[in-house]
């Protein structure tokens, strides 16, 4: 289960157990699941003639496992809805082989004006490699349920 909105305190910091190696399979999936021929992602003997020299992971894939790595942690079954993001930032490349773990931070926390059982809760994901490079920075804002009258 995951967090209610009165435990979701700004500065709350979780280091996710949960972590992820990425696949060429899950970047190839990913790619063409969502109709991105972008031969970054598709295409070795293009890649390898870019400055990366081999396929990079599909950025939207990355910041759906950042995210996704967070959940058990954090929402699961206590998030109502994401409302936004207001950074998506990816700083170095993911390639196939990285482990993606994940630290997540309250940064504000408060009481929805109009729905009176939940509250809104701004978040920072921080995505790095085995490396300890961070490879995505995301701040989003979602609406919790506070916890239940016993």
């Amino acid at each position: 289960m995951g967090l209610w909105f009165e435990e979701l305190v700004p500065g709350l910091e979780i280091e996710h157990q949960i972590r992820r190696t990425v696949t060429e399979t899950d970047n190839t999936l990913f790619s063409t699941l969502t109709m991105n021929p972008q031969p970054l992602h598709l295409d070795e003997e293009f890649a390898k003639e870019s400055e990366f020299g081999t396929r990079v992971v599909n950025g939207l894939f990355t910041l759906s496992l950042v995210i996704g790595l967070s959940v058990t942690d954090i929402s699961l079954g206590t998030t109502i809805a994401n409302l936004g993001y207001e950074v998506v930032e990816m700083p170095a490349p993911v390639f196939h082989g990285d482990t993606i773990r994940v630290t997540s931070t309250v940064l504000e926390a408060r009481e929805s004006r109009s729905r009176p059982t939940q509250g809104i809760v701004k978040l920072e994901h921080r995505g790095l490699n085995q490396r300890g490079e961070l490879v995505s920075r995301v701040v989003r804002s979602a609406l919790f349920h506070k916890r239940p009258a016993a």
